[in-house]
């Protein structure tokens, strides 16, 4: 499976999560975006992005679950957040596709942090 995007072909895994985290940019996270469903990425769509891709590639390759994502855009948003707030934006999972759409790799995560 791959992505189209700008005439670059963008290889993914089979459930359309980036092989190579270095191929991503925000062309390639709307094209992402729009094959999941999500037509607009609005400024908070991207800070929860951006909140990812740093955990992600600045803390050793963590990805925050669901209650980590809550308490960093409380702190970015500076108001009260909940898993609602963040289906919202992200209705197959804030975590799962937002990390998608970040251009991360799939999570292998079981719970915790």
């Amino acid at each position: 499976m791959a992505y189209e995007v700008n005439g670059n072909t963008i290889e993914c895994n089979e459930k359309g999560y980036l092989l190579n985290v270095e191929d991503w940019n925000e062309d390639v996270a709307k094209v992402i975006a729009a094959e999941d469903d999500i037509n607009e990425l609005t400024e908070r769509h991207w800070d929860v992005i951006n909140y990812l891709r740093d955990e992600y590639i600045n803390n050793a390759g963590n990805q925050p679950n669901m209650r980590n994502i809550i308490k960093g855009m409380k702190n970015i948003w500076n108001e009260k957040v909940d898993s609602k707030t963040l289906y919202a934006l992200f209705p197959k999972g804030p975590d799962k596709q937002g990390s998608k759409i970040a251009g991360l790799p799939e999570s292998k995560r079981k719970g915790g942090y």
